[in-house]
């Protein structure tokens, strides 16, 4: 089974406190995005393997895509009540790691959906969330499968439809960004982006780039990766209606109206030696 795994960016980003557990409560704004992995999952293999091609994707029980298919054989066979062959998941990387992509959330994600429907979808969409959430904060958003407004940890999730179809110019700057560290660094007393939304997003408003675009953890991760107000910068002078760093860093996105110009802008910005550069589109 061949299955591709997207990429998400955060269209805002507000952290609104710390949790008892160490987690942080945020509201969020999730999108997916046409930057994929490709994952292929291989059932005729004994015991649970995972392989990839990118030196930092851990190839054993630590990979957030084994984990997803350990958790759903497990249920599995304990709602059949028989065992289940293995499984070999190959993981083909094209979303960049530790760049606040959700490309392991997506793979894990991905690797739920693709076995419920092998096995004929033995599980509700509801109950493949509720395996996700153990596995990271990201994960139900991409077994959603829509734009959503993120509550908690990102996992009470509201569908969100009113966002124009912009064009992506991605940027990503090769340097990763530990999200432990970024919120271990965070100020709460700092932050601004809820009060800055103000609710707008919450009485049925469009999505504006130029209004909405807020990241609490931006501040934090340009003192981790001093570039990145340099590439919003260059973002909006080639055209971008707003510009910000998406999750706890590195990539940051443009957002264009006009194709055209999002993909001249594309094309100025892909001759940097020490920049990864995408066009893409809202999975909207």
């Amino acid at each position: 089974m061949e299955i591709r795994s997207p990429a998400k960016i955060n269209l805002f980003l507000a952290v609104t406190g710390k949790r008892p557990d160490g987690y942080h409560n945020l509201i969020t704004l999730f999108c997916r995005i046409s930057l994929y992995d490709q994952i292929t999952l291989d059932m005729d293999h004994k015991g649970i393997a995972v392989s990839c091609d990118h030196p930092d994707v851990p190839n054993d029980h630590t990979n957030t895509a084994y984990k997803a298919a350990e958790v759903f054989l497990s249920r599995l066979e304990n709602q059949q009540k028989v065992s289940f062959p293995g499984i070999h998941i190959q993981i083909e990387k094209n979303i960049p790691t530790g760049a606040g992509l959700g490309g392991g959330s997506s793979n894990a994600a991905s690797v739920l959906l693709g076995l419920n429907e092998y096995f004929g979808f033995p599980f509700s969409s509801k109950t493949l969330m509720e395996m996700a959430a153990p596995m990271g904060a990201d994960v139900p958003f991409f077994i959603f499968q829509e734009p959503g407004i993120g509550r908690g940890i990102g996992d009470q999730l509201t569908p969100y439809p009113e966002i124009p179809n912009y064009k992506v110019v991605l940027v990503y700057p090769k340097k990763n960004i530990s999200t432990r560290q970024v919120y271990k660094n965070l100020n709460l007393a700092l932050t601004k982006c809820e009060q800055k939304l103000n609710g707008l997003l919450f009485k049925n408003e469009t999505f504006r780039a130029d209004l909405h675009l807020c990241n609490d953890l931006e501040p934090v991760s340009i003192g981790l990766c001093p570039e990145i107000p340099s590439i919003k910068q260059v973002l909006n002078h080639h055209g971008a209606e707003g510009s910000m760093m998406t999750g706890s860093g590195s990539s940051v996105f443009g957002l264009f109206s006009n194709g055209d110009v999002a993909r001249t802008a594309y094309g100025l910005l892909s001759d940097h030696k020490n920049w990864q550069v995408f066009l893409l589109d809202l999975l909207i």
